[in-house]
């Protein structure tokens, strides 16, 4: 899975990035530095799985993995192909959610494009040229559905009145995400795929302060966000866990990584054993034989059942022959919807 890190330029992208990632990156105080995205990918933090490694003295182990994307720096204009416009949209097209970052902080010494601080009207500019492209897709979308209405194209009915809807959303300035859509229905969620909208994609606002407690107004605690002092970050991502640990400071990127994951609507099932323990992602609400498909095809085609205790219960036991002894490894069929922190045996025929 793939997040994109957008914002104006010079707001802390790629210094995010690089304390994300501990890749070094070209970071210069004017617009554009970022040209080409700059990629990394990310261990997602998970204590479950290292004690579950330690229990069972893994040579191995795999932690579940998201990829972070540094996107070159966007204003106002984009979506006519001001600055980088479109090479900036065609690179968050494809990336699943999307990371804003906000620059709330105060400093002389670098360069704001607009030459004030203004979280909400930086907020607006870029939500405004994301709008803007996605109404433009939408617009085309819809003069090509009309035509298929006209030939009594039943499916072309449906489509068209999602993609309306959607096109009223985004006239009202508001992203397609906030649409109120029937997602049951398979058709529905075809015309949603079959737009790729920018604004569909989950958002989560990074709050870029030069102090923690700095407090926000109601519009920026509106979204879904995290406060960083993306500065301070960078400093940190230069030392240990242990030296961190030492100077009683803490990093807010493992709760940046994991709010990125959750955004996602990921969860993570483990298992465990000698050889390796391992966090294996999953979509929330996946059957057990869906979630088999993770490890190999074979063990969704071919599924039979599942062996299944929660990480916690087996850590008490010490082992799972030990849990399966007391009765508390339970065995499931393929209507079971595996839970986060499920320890996962599965039986394949």
């Amino acid at each position: 899975m793939k997040i994109g890190i957008v914002g104006l330029p010079n707001v802390g992208k790629s210094t995010l990035f690089k304390a994300i990632t501990k890749n070094s990156v070209d970071i210069n105080n004017y617009p554009f530095c970022t040209i080409e995205p700059n990629i990394g990918v990310v261990e997602v933090p998970d204590e479950r799985l290292d004690k579950l490694s330690e229990m069972s003295k893994s040579k191995k182990t795999i932690k579940a993995i998201i990829e972070f994307v540094d996107i070159a720096g966007l204003v106002k204009g984009a979506s006519k192909g001001e600055g980088l416009g479109n090479k900036f949209l065609a690179n968050i097209r494809e990336v699943d959610a999307i990371v804003q970052v906000v620059r709330v902080f105060k400093n002389d010494d670098i360069v704001h494009v607009h030459n004030k601080i203004d979280p909400v009207g930086d907020i607006e500019v870029i939500n405004t040229e994301l709008i803007l492209a996605d109404l433009e897709t939408v617009n085309k979308r819809i003069e090509r559905l009309e035509r298929d209405v006209k030939r009594n194209d039943k499916e072309a009915i449906i489509k068209l009145e999602t993609v309306k809807k959607i096109q009223n959303v985004l006239e009202k300035g508001k992203l397609a995400n906030e649409t109120k859509l029937n997602n049951n229905d398979d058709i529905v969620r075809m015309a949603v795929k079959e737009l790729t909208l920018l604004t569909m994609k989950p958002f989560l606002y990074a709050y870029n302060v030069s102090d923690l407690d700095e407090v926000l107004n109601e519009y920026l605690e509106a979204k879904e966000y995290i406060k960083l002092d993306i500065k301070i970050e960078e400093e940190l991502g230069e030392m240990t866990t242990e030296e961190i640990r030492e100077l009683g400071l803490e990093t807010g990127l493992n709760k940046l990584i994991k709010k990125s994951y959750e955004l996602l609507e990921l969860i993570t099932f483990l298992t465990t054993g000698e050889e390796e323990s391992r966090a294996w992602t999953i979509k929330k609400n996946s059957t057990a034989p869906m979630a088999g498909s993770a490890i190999h095809n074979d063990f969704q085609k071919k599924f039979v059942c599942a062996e299944v205790i929660h990480w916690n219960e087996l850590l008490k036991f010490g082992s799972m022959s030990k849990a399966r002894e007391t009765g508390k490894v339970n065995t499931v069929g393929k209507d079971y919807i595996v839970q986060d922190g499920d320890v996962i045996e599965f039986k394949a025929g």
